[in-house]
């Protein structure tokens, strides 16, 4: 049986796992998987209502049921706690804490072991997924969906909307080359359509990010 990574996982826990790359042994991304982790929680966020495009900036509604101290929680009170401003801005800020916030949260409900060591005076962390099918079958999920073999609307929401992030962030668990992206472009443009301007930031975050890098 299909179903969300655990029954209600949040979308930035499941990207957070879709980025193992279970070959490598190691997550893939780099610096910016905290950018896809924001977006996925505003993504969250939009659809539930919390949040709502005000000409390209995001405005706070309504307070989500977030637990206190949760990713969700931190970004709407942000939100709301600004004048409106761009999505894009949303998704770059305090993103690295994001990628500590989703660890831990992860790591406390026992979905993956966090081992830290010391190598000289460099503090080096490993982190490995406990059930590392759920990533595996995310994995293929997700990569069905930008693949095509189903339409659109009959796909879950949680897997359209991972796959719409995934391809805007490059994510190389399920996305294999910038060239596959662009031939499917018509299939991601609707996966994307609900959270559009969201994977838009995200997309011209992450292109920002290698460019300077001297990724392309």
């Amino acid at each position: 049986m299909e179903t969300q990574v655990e029954q209600g996982e949040s979308l930035a826990r499941s990207a957070f796992l879709l980025a193992f790359d279970l070959r490598k042994e190691k997550l893939t991304q780099g610096g910016e998987l905290g950018y896809l982790l924001r977006a996925a929680t505003l993504a969250e966020l939009l659809l539930a209502g919390n949040l709502a495009d005000e000409s390209g900036k995001a405005r706070a509604l309504t307070a989500p049921a977030a637990e206190p101290g949760s990713l969700r929680a931190v970004v709407w009170e942000q939100i709301s706690n600004s004048p409106p401003r761009s999505w894009r801005r949303w998704v770059q800020k305090d993103s690295g804490k994001a990628v500590r916030m989703v660890r831990d949260e992860l790591a406390a409900a026992r979905m993956i072991s966090v081992e830290r060591r010391r190598i000289l005076l460099f503090s080096v962390e490993r982190i490995t997924p406990r059930k590392a099918y759920l990533s595996r079958r995310l994995a293929e999920r997700v990569s069905r969906a930008i693949r095509g073999g189903q339409p659109v609307g009959h796909l879950d929401e949680d897997v359209r909307i991972l796959a719409a992030l995934a391809t805007a962030a490059r994510l190389k668990t399920v996305v294999h080359s910038w060239r596959e992206t662009r031939l499917r472009r018509n299939r991601i443009q609707q996966l994307s359509a609900p959270v559009e301007p969201i994977a838009t930031a995200l997309r011209k975050s992450v292109e920002a990010a290698k460019s300077a890098y001297g990724e392309g």
